[in-house]
């Protein structure tokens, strides 16, 4: 899906598959259902950002081909950036690998995800989450050990506000229709950095810068979704 880049991403994945659509999953009706009627036996979503590790594909393939059981798998991921921020970015994120209440799913048996309708196209934000948990009650989801690299690129503390305000828009959807998961993930601290404690205690610095990027993204994010409910109501008060 080639959300209308101006480079030469079309032509470049033109040449190793006719399987290329364009524009935004918003914009084209469908979109996620026409991608799966063209596709194989399994499914992997990446995104535009994510550099992959040359076993990542060999991992998944084999251990969903060799266990029926398995219908989702999750892969671990790095952050990588320049900045400061990214740094912080890249230590929060290496305190969730393992931690099945923030990793989601990307690999997926394509059956198993007909059968829970996909992903929530109606989320912007944990549409991942909701599809991993309903993925969980197909099968069983499992884990590789080789890694997505995700590029964040010069990281700003207001392009991470920006972003998590933006998500929040829609985040009271998804706490609506997953209430109890809603209640782990929503966190400003989370369990995962108390399980890392000593390794967070080594980086101090950059613990603190996390704690205040935590901080204001959590801030942002609520702001999105108090001017989402306040749209709402006033959608639904009467003229």
């Amino acid at each position: 899906m080639d959300n209308h880049s101006t480079d030469t991403t079309r032509e470049t994945a033109g040449r190793v598959t006719p399987l290329v659509l364009m524009g935004v999953l918003s914009a084209v009706p469908n979109a996620t259902q026409a991608l799966v009627l063209r596709a194989g036996p399994t499914l992997f979503f990446i995104d535009s950002d994510m550099v992959l590790a040359n076993t990542v594909i060999e991992q998944c393939a084999k251990l969903i081909t060799e266990d029926t059981a398995v219908k989702g798998i999750i892969i671990p991921e790095r952050s990588v950036g320049e900045g400061f921020w990214a740094r912080c970015k890249a230590l929060e994120r290496s305190c969730y690998v393992g931690d099945d209440t923030i990793e989601a799913a990307r690999f997926f048996d394509r059956g198993a995800f007909e059968k829970v309708d996909g992903y929530d196209e109606a989320l912007t934000v944990a549409e991942d989450w909701k599809l991993s948990q309903r993925a969980r009650g197909m099968g069983s989801i499992r884990r590789v050990n080789a890694y997505i690299t995700h590029c964040e690129g010069h990281l700003t503390l207001r392009k991470t506000m920006r972003s998590k305000f933006y998500y929040g828009t829609t985040l009271g959807r998804y706490i609506r229709k997953q209430p109890a998961a809603a209640t782990h993930q929503l966190r400003l601290v989370r369990p995962a950095f108390v399980r890392h404690w000593c390794q967070l205690l080594t980086c101090p610095v950059l613990t603190v810068g996390m704690m205040i990027m935590k901080g204001c993204e959590f801030a942002a994010g609520g702001a999105g979704l108090a001017l989402a409910m306040g749209q709402e109501r006033g959608i639904s008060r009467p003229a």
